[in-house]
């Protein structure tokens, strides 16, 4: 009887994350998911089960497909937790339609896509605002990633300084959080500090504390090193702090002790020091922002994040993890970027990177009125930018250069094109009519993600 909605379904799977029709009393009939890593329940265990002795925490009013049941009517992009044991929780958005013939309900079909709770969307980290990222919150297939986390994932056992260099939007925060919670200190605080944020003349207390009375209202207070104590403390946009409070932080790394101001005794503490610029470290020596010395001894280890126009292999999975968190913040159940939007996106620059890309899929969860984001549905100054930028690099050409060199730049894009619009390399092979032998040679050949 639910053969024909079965071959429905079926088409939809790769959107979703789970898919099971009922018959009109509850008695699953069909099941299937495609994310046996969230959802352990095996097809066994469920076909012929009661949807509530599947999901035992739902009730005859919280579950979607009683409602649907009850009302006939369908239940669109639902926030459920949907418990199978005492260790299996997932957080879904759940959609629910009534299988009618006639006037009849027959049964249900209930589909659900999932937050991921290693990622950030899920509900213990959408709750607490200071969660701290982990290496599994990187998102990204391209090489230099790889190699970054493999880095990160070296260094954070060390008490060795750490300079994080990157363009604005690239994600140093969340690798220097990322550092913090793989290694030793993860237990122990994470203290940030944008120095660009504060005026410099406060600075100074800020991050070695103060005495009472050592100047109009000062009290006795903790700075920033003392409380990082046996953790980490991160300095972002280094490079703003005056120049003589660098000369002071210097002296406090080196020899792992300083005094409050206005105060005598010294304060030893064991600290990891990270800091980030979004500007060249050199070039800021040579404007005279950021001593050479204190740059010496930050940078004892450097991580150079790569801007995103570098890493294009990334828009897919990134895109698929955006969609994913704001399908759960938003309680929508957006399904995809459109075909023509995947084209946008590869052809841009990205000047504000993986923030510029999050931003723009926040501004089109907005708009979008429908489960695929259009060209509509994006900011205005951006699909102007995209497409000057996709019209520039598809259609100038350059006769300065040779048929071959053109050839190859033009094989460059088409080969990025496709791997930023597929999930792996095989499905961009099946998309170029290659063999992923041949793919992965074109790749090597031209340093894609390199």
């Amino acid at each position: 009887m639910f053969e024909k909605y079965i071959e429905q379904i079926l088409k939809i799977f790769r959107y979703v994350d789970s898919a099971l029709i009922t018959d009109e009393r509850g008695i699953i009939r069909y099941y299937y998911t495609g994310r046996e890593d969230l959802n352990r329940l095996e097809k066994e265990r469920v076909i012929g089960r009661h949807i509530l002795d599947v999901y035992v925490n739902l009730n005859e009013s919280s579950s979607t497909v009683m409602e649907v049941i009850r009302t006939k009517k369908p239940v669109l992009n639902m926030k459920q937790e949907l418990k199978t044991g005492e260790d299996n929780v997932i957080h879904a958005i759940t959609s629910t339609l009534p299988i009618m013939e006639g006037s009849r309900l027959i049964g249900t079909i209930d589909v659900s896509s999932y937050a991921e709770e290693s990622m950030v969307i899920s509900t213990e980290m959408i709750k607490k605002d200071r969660e701290l990222y982990t290496l599994g919150d990187i998102v990204s297939l391209s090489d230099d990633m790889v190699e970054l986390k493999e880095k990160i994932q070296r260094v954070s056992n060390t008490d060795s300084s750490v300079l994080i260099y990157g363009e604005t939007g690239t994600g140093k925060e969340l690798v220097a959080q990322s550092i913090h919670t793989s290694g030793k200190r993860k237990n122990r605080p994470f203290i940030v500090q944008n120095c660009s944020a504060i005026p410099s003349t406060l600075l100074e207390s800020i991050l070695f504390g103060t005495v009472k009375g050592s100047f109009t209202g000062a009290e006795d207070r903790k700075g920033l090193l003392e409380m990082a104590d046996k953790g980490t403390l991160f300095l972002d946009e280094i490079n703003s702090m005056e120049l003589s409070v660098q000369g002071k932080l210097l002296k406090a790394i080196e020899e792992k002790q300083f005094t409050r101001v206005g105060g005598n005794s010294p304060i030893h503490v064991d600290v990891k020091i990270i800091s980030a610029s979004n500007r060249l470290p050199e070039e800021c020596v040579e404007e005279k922002t950021l001593r050479s010395d204190l740059l010496y001894r930050l940078s004892v280890v450097r991580l150079n994040i790569p801007p995103l126009r570098e890493r294009m292999i990334d828009i897919a999975p990134l895109v698929s993890y955006f969609i994913k968190l704001y399908n759960y913040k938003m309680e929508r159940n957006i399904v995809d970027l459109e075909d023509d939007v995947y084209r946008l996106f590869n052809g841009y620059n990205w000047p504000g990177n993986v923030r510029e890309l999050r931003s723009a899929i926040e501004s089109a969860f907005n708009l979008t009125p429908g489960r695929f984001i259009g060209i509509s549905d994006l900011p205005e100054y951006l699909v102007d930018a995209m497409k000057a930028g996709a019209e520039s690099e598809l259609y100038s050409i350059d006769f300065s250069k040779s048929l071959k060199e053109m050839m190859e730049e033009y094989e460059l894009y088409i080969i990025k094109k496709a791997l930023s619009e597929s999930r792996n390399k095989a499905e961009a092979a099946a998309k170029l009519q290659t063999t992923k032998q041949l793919l992965n040679y074109k790749i090597k050949k031209y340093g894609i993600g390199k």
